[in-house]
């Protein structure tokens, strides 16, 4: 095997799922509304662009989110509500272990936040199995923006087709494929395992 080239991973969507419908029944019963306008507020507002971003810390963010929801409880609470929202994808995180058995160099590559990464650095083991990790918050950078993925190439020494980037969001793959990368558009762990059969061959 040609241990010169990676796999990149998104995070959300590809090795783990997320439903913010599951933080909007918990944080609408301490607050001013309703589950359905929390969901949509809490998917969409551009406060969430701002905290995953690095515009706004943790304690910015939950000061701007009581005071635009009404929100009774403690920054505590609202860590464990806003965060507690992922489940596992077991076929993709089976596939990911299976590469590292193979020796291969694995990374995290994600749009998201501290209270985020906490919490499933907390509550998923295979977080831990990777060689680095590049988060949007920290790069103060969202995919598709380049300066994300100028950052992923300097911590990985890695450059063009000796990356391989998984993401189920086309915008994100198409940032990667411009700069050379091969890329993967994550539908189904079906397609993405024979994807990568075909790139590791």
């Amino acid at each position: 095997m040609n241990l010169s080239k990676i796999v990149v991973f998104d995070l959300g969507k590809v090795l783990v799922d997320f439903d913010y419908s599951i933080a909007a029944r918990k944080v609408a019963a301490r607050s001013a509304r309703a589950v359905e306008q929390l969901r949509s507020f809490l998917e969409s507002s551009p406060l969430l662009v701002q905290y995953e971003t690095g515009r706004l810390t943790r304690k910015e963010f939950f000061a701007a989110i009581c005071r635009a929801t009404g929100f009774q409880g403690t920054l505590a609470e609202f860590g464990d509500f806003f965060a507690d929202i992922f489940t596992a994808i077991p076929p993709m995180i089976e596939l990911h272990a299976k590469l590292r058995r193979r020796g291969l160099p694995t990374y995290i590559f994600s749009n998201t936040n501290d209270l985020a990464v906490e919490h499933i650095r907390r509550n998923f083991p295979f977080f831990r199995n990777f060689d680095g990790y590049i988060f949007s918050y920290e790069v103060k950078a969202m995919k598709p923006d380049a300066k994300i993925y100028e950052a992923l190439e300097k911590l990985t020494g890695r450059r063009g087709a000796e990356i391989l980037y998984l993401d189920d969001r086309p915008e994100n793959v198409a940032g990667g494929a411009a700069r050379g990368w091969r890329t993967i558009l994550h539908e189904t762990p079906e397609k993405t395992r024979m994807a990568l059969e075909q790139f590791l061959s």
